[in-house]
């Protein structure tokens, strides 16, 4: 078993370990990015729900909006479309093939997040452990009946950490944990928009969910979020022993081959360690509305790049995003290109906006993501810096989990918070770490994320 501090250091990106770890995709072996279970009744989803009736800003603010759904199916087809469903299509020139792109972000559009959920009295739907089925917005019903989880909607987030792995190898862990931030973020906020609030716990026995779930070897629970509200239609429980029906999983790909590192940094992940729970609290203040809720969660996407030339954000534009960026973990730097009424430099912000260096750093961020020309092309750019070794004294090695959790859940804010202001956004999960320690002059933390906002280019493979 492996701590989580070498893992950490392992994976961090120098040029030199760049260089050294050059490989070619084999795309014969690429993950399969949808899991389905065979031999199992599937039950239907109404298609098209209507989109909640609440601004995407009202909503990041802590508002609750509310649904018109009356029954089980209708709830959990909107629910489930505005959070973790196919928005779009993209075509790949060079093949005619077409992909998909999805409602939560993930990194390398390869989604490693899958959802389970339980049901117990909901409303004209059957008691029951089911698993969402994007690719047809469909729920699998893997068993009937009382499954032990406390709600009448309980979600476990797991993850397939090969389908990162192919592409990202040992550093792929933290992008999955990543993107578990992001799938809850995305879970929790059409919650919100449909009039009900979540709770999400990290701390609990990892084999007896994975048992209790019947996941396959490849697949980790992560997170457990519990829905709670008066928009939820209830119904007397069915009360009908508990059946299993299990299905077959898919297989993935023919010869998956997970770096031994990441199965020892996951184990070493999963002693229960303190309890962690994250419960977003309402935000006071006046409505900001907007464009809706739905439109915003639906049209999200990550920029290949961005405008650069003089366009600039608005303070106020600024100071929207960073008022939804709250992470008990997380420290933020600016790297700020172009902000209207802000000189360009470098900031730090902990819930207040401190200046820590003058002068332009495009070139900066740019090169510390990897040379990525994205991040100084953006308006903004952002490194999150975590305390790991806070986070791990407080929670164990499990709260290594938690920080990355935070990240993701936090990109996923900032993205839904650009697109509701007209702009675009992109997650960056590689960076060169120790130089950005270096650069911002850090004693204490570690990089966990890089995220730029800005007017986003064009990407011509986009399909209605």
């Amino acid at each position: 078993m492996i701590h989580w501090r070498a893992y950490h250091e392992a994976t961090k990106h120098t040029p030199e370990r760049l260089r050294r770890a050059a490989y070619t995709l084999d795309w014969a072996n690429m993950p399969n990015p949808f899991r389905h279970y065979d031999g199992i009744p599937v039950l239907d989803l109404p298609t098209d729900p209507p989109s909640p009736a609440v601004a995407a800003r009202d909503v990041l603010r802590g508002c609750v909006g509310r649904t018109e759904a009356k029954d089980g199916a209708a709830f959990l087809s909107q629910l489930l479309f505005y959070s973790a469903s196919i928005s779009a299509t993209k075509l790949a020139p060079a093949t005619g093939s077409h992909y998909s792109l999805r409602v939560n972000p993930s990194s390398g559009n390869l989604h490693p997040t899958e959802l389970h959920f339980a049901t117990r009295g909901l409303a004209g739907w059957p008691d029951g452990l089911y698993h969402y089925r994007p690719s047809q917005h469909m729920a699998e019903q893997r068993g009937r009946g009382d499954f032990g989880f406390d709600g009448t909607i309980v979600f476990v987030l797991t993850t397939i950490a090969w389908r990162e792995a192919w592409k990202y190898r040992d550093r792929a862990y933290r992008y999955c944990l990543h993107d578990i931030g992001h799938a809850w973020q995305a879970l929790e906020l059409a919650a919100r928009a449909m009039g009900c609030t979540c709770s999400a716990a990290g701390s609990f026995d990892d084999g007896e969910i994975a048992g209790r779930l019947g996941l396959a070897e490849d697949e980790w629970p992560m997170l457990i979020v519990t829905l709670r509200g008066a928009a939820i239609p209830l119904a007397d429980r069915d009360g009908r022993d508990r059946e299993w029906l299990g299905g077959t999983p898919n297989v993935l790909s023919d010869a998956p081959m997970l770096p031994d590192i990441i199965r020892q940094m996951h184990e070493a992940c999963s002693g229960m360690g303190a309890e962690w729970r994250m419960d977003r609290p309402v935000i006071d203040g006046a409505a900001a509305g907007g464009r809706g809720f739905g439109e915003v969660a639906r049209s999200r996407r990550s920029a290949l790049d961005f405008v650069g030339g003089e366009r600039s954000l608005s303070m106020a534009q600024l100071l929207a995003i960073l008022s939804v960026a709250r992470a008990p973990m997380l420290t933020l730097y600016l790297y700020a290109h172009r902000v209207a009424g802000l000189a360009p430099g470098l900031y730090r912000y902990a819930g207040e906006l401190e200046f820590a260096r003058a002068g332009d750093q495009r070139v900066v961020a740019a090169g510390l993501s990897l040379g990525q020309d994205l991040a100084g092309n953006a308006c903004v750019a952002i490194s999150m810096i975590a305390d790991l070794d806070g986070a791990t004294s407080q929670y164990g090695d499990r709260g290594y989990r938690y920080a990355h959790f935070e990240a993701g859940a936090l990109g996923h804010r900032l993205y839904i918070a650009a697109e509701a202001l007209g702009l675009g956004a992109t997650g960056i999960g590689a960076f060169f770490d120790d130089r950005v320690h270096s650069y911002l002059e850090i004693e204490n933390g570690q990089v966990v994320y890089h995220f730029a906002i800005g007017y986003p280019v064009s990407d011509p493979r986009l399909e209605p």
